[in-house]
């Protein structure tokens, strides 16, 4: 049985929303790519995390998942069908369901992909002709910050048809650099049977310990040494990228001020570009002092009064 993602995250079920988000930042933290560079592992349960995080830090998908488990994502699907019959929906999990009148090919289908974005699924309607017609198709996805900026590729898997009993395809997708949630990306397809399928992804970004994403804009936080703040200096600064700019802070640069490295924020999509990286600084008191230190500190202090 698959682990839920109560379980992945660590918490109970009644857990509160501060418990989820406090226990999701901590697992980031820990498994983030760039803590664990050329860990596959780590960069699995890395996205498992941000999975199971994007749920149960939503309401509305917490209560689904609640109720239905792993098929949550077809929670309207399956409320359509209580109340008009049964569901025109065909679908494979790691809990296979047989429903009557199902063919041989949908009956011997995989019942999981790995790394597939998941099983989808659509109705098709009878046309005019006395054929048939393949309907839209919405795949909830989510991908990493840095997926968003460099652009992924997922595969997603076909059902058998239900009509023709063709086995389903394994098609590769493309999600374009810049994509921000709430995106939908249309892919267009062919489905079992030859009809057109429409594939829309709906597109979920998950949130990111380190850069906070405003539009086209990242926000980030750099900790400046306290001497550095007073006299200026020069900082590293990390980007989504990984690489790291120098920020040159002027004296008395104040706790709190925000630089803009520009060109260093998100894929602007078509109109080329990108956005800016807005780099907060938060100033860090030295700890520990020694007695000299401590003097130097207590001669600025009877200046300062």
């Amino acid at each position: 049985m698959a682990k839920s993602y109560y379980d992945t995250l660590g918490v109970p079920r009644d857990a509160s929303e501060k418990d989820v988000r406090s226990a999701y930042r901590r697992l980031a933290r820990k498994y983030h790519p760039d803590v664990n560079r050329g860990d596959k592992g780590a960069e699995s349960r890395f996205k498992e995390i941000n999975e199971a995080y994007q749920v149960l830090a939503d309401a509305e998908d917490r209560k689904k998942y609640d109720r239905f488990g792993e098929n949550w994502r077809h929670a309207d699907q399956f409320a359509r069908a209580g109340a008009d019959g049964p569901s025109p929906f065909t679908w494979f999990g790691r809990t296979r369901r047989r429903g009557p009148g199902r063919s041989e090919a949908q009956r011997s289908a995989p019942s999981g992909f790995g790394d597939l974005l998941g099983d989808f699924f659509g109705t098709r309607t009878r046309t005019g002709s006395g054929g048939f017609a393949a309907q839209p198709v919405d795949v909830p996805i989510t991908i990493t910050l840095e997926e968003a900026y460099a652009g992924a590729k997922r595969m997603v898997q076909t059902a058998p048809d239900p009509f023709s009993g063709e086995a389903g395809r394994r098609l590769e997708v493309t999600i374009p650099a810049g994509v921000a949630s709430g995106s939908r990306v249309h892919i267009g397809a062919p489905a079992p049977g030859g009809a057109p399928l429409d594939i829309y992804l709906s597109v979920t970004v998950a949130p990111h310990p380190r850069f906070e994403r405003k539009g086209n804009d990242l926000l980030t936080q750099v900790s400046v040494p306290l001497a550095d703040a007073v006299l200026g200096g020069e900082v590293e600064v990390s980007t989504i990228t990984g690489a790291k700019v120098a920020l040159k802070l002027p004296p008395e640069t104040q706790n709190g001020r925000v630089f803009r490295l520009r060109g260093k924020g998100m894929p602007k999509g078509k109109s080329g570009g990108h956005g800016d990286l807005l780099a907060t600084v938060k100033v860090v008191l030295p700890t520990n002092l020694n007695d000299e230190q401590r003097e130097l500190f207590e001669q600025l202090q009877e200046l300062s009064g």
